[in-house]
């Protein structure tokens, strides 16, 4: 048996709870797991080279996926135990009907104090507004390319333009910063790093450099760029220094001296991070990932369709944390996840 530090008070007031007691959930290689990320769809309107291949047909049932109800109850129950942050991604989140609605839900529970979300930004032009009225703090958009012909090649789609008008929606409607997520491939936009850098700054968007992981035969097969080497050019082409920004996610960021740009790189082939990692996935049918590299889940519909009391299921939450891996193995076995990464959450 594992070891985790919990203190919860149940007879105190949820909030009174959070408060006085701020719970601390960690798992049995003393790491606080304070993050989720929800996926609320397996479903994407992109076929990106890297992720979902093309012809896929292997989606989740609709009836397996949580509705909001079992959601809100799940997440609350992290919230209790001492979960702060919350990601909602897909697949694509933002076809999921009603996922405004969704939001607001989550960031009214009792210690959630940071959601974020997830997106292709294809449809984020008609969402953004409502999104930042429903409490969604904070956006990551994919972004592969500003080219169109290599936007269709990456991503199986030209919605570079649809893209571009949910960016700057998304600027009108409040968010800021926004960061903007290219995975960077070797051979296909490798060459782009700098436009990207110039049109972040241009723009006021956070880059972030994202190497591909061996996921499912699409992982395994993307043009891997290690990123060490890419950190230190552009450390050295804009004068960047280390800095740090908020988030729970893994990014090491460099950033100008006066903080008006900032680049992150996220390495978990060059130089993972699983030391510090605070977070578990939780896919559309409830079933919790404890690491994109390893095979360890904990399956929650079962019982939060079969009745199961709050008890119970804050019991369920501390036997998966429990599960949780040290660290992966994409270097030591790059083909042993099948699994694409739609269908872990992103």
């Amino acid at each position: 048996m594992g070891l985790y530090f919990f203190i919860y008070n149940p007879f105190l007031p949820t909030t009174a709870a959070h408060t006085m007691n701020a719970p601390v959930l960690t798992d049995q290689f003393g790491r606080r797991i304070d993050y989720v990320r929800l996926s609320v769809t397996d479903r994407c309107d992109l076929r990106c080279s890297y992720c979902i291949p093309e012809g896929f047909k292997g989606f989740e049932e609709p009836e397996h996926w949580l509705d909001f109800d079992e959601i809100e109850r799940l997440i609350g129950a992290f919230a209790r135990l001492g979960v702060g942050r919350v990601r909602l991604t897909g697949g694509e989140p933002l076809l999921r009907r009603n996922i405004a609605e969704l939001a607001g839900r989550i960031a009214a529970l009792p210690g959630i104090d940071d959601l974020s979300l997830s997106t292709n930004a294809t449809q984020l032009d008609r969402h953004a507004r409502a999104l930042k009225a429903a409490g969604v703090t904070r956006l990551n958009v994919s972004l592969d390319s500003l080219q169109q012909t290599r936007v269709e090649k990456i991503n199986g789609r030209d919605v570079l333009a649809k893209v571009m008008a949910g960016l700057f929606a998304a600027q009108d409607a409040g968010f800021s910063p926004i960061k903007l997520n290219m995975v960077a491939l070797a051979g296909t936009n490798d060459d782009e790093i700098d436009a990207m850098v110039a049109f972040c700054m241009e723009n006021g968007f956070v880059l972030r450099l994202i190497e591909a992981m061996p996921m499912g035969a699409t992982g395994r097969n993307a043009e891997y760029l290690d990123l060490q080497p890419v950190k230190e050019r552009l450390r050295s082409a804009f004068g960047l220094i280390e800095t740090a920004l908020p988030g729970a996610g893994p990014a090491r960021y460099l950033g100008t001296p006066d903080g008006r740009f900032n680049v992150g790189f996220i390495t978990p082939i060059s130089q993972h991070f699983c030391e510090t990692c605070n977070r578990i996935r939780i896919a559309v049918d409830g079933t919790a990932y404890m690491c994109l590299g390893q095979d360890e889940k904990f399956e929650f519909r079962p019982l939060l369709r079969g009745g199961c009391s709050d008890a119970e299921l804050d019991a369920a939450i501390l036997d998966a944390i429990n599960l949780k891996p040290e660290r992966h193995e994409f270097r030591e076995a790059p083909a042993k996840i099948l699994r694409f990464m739609s269908m872990t959450g992103g």
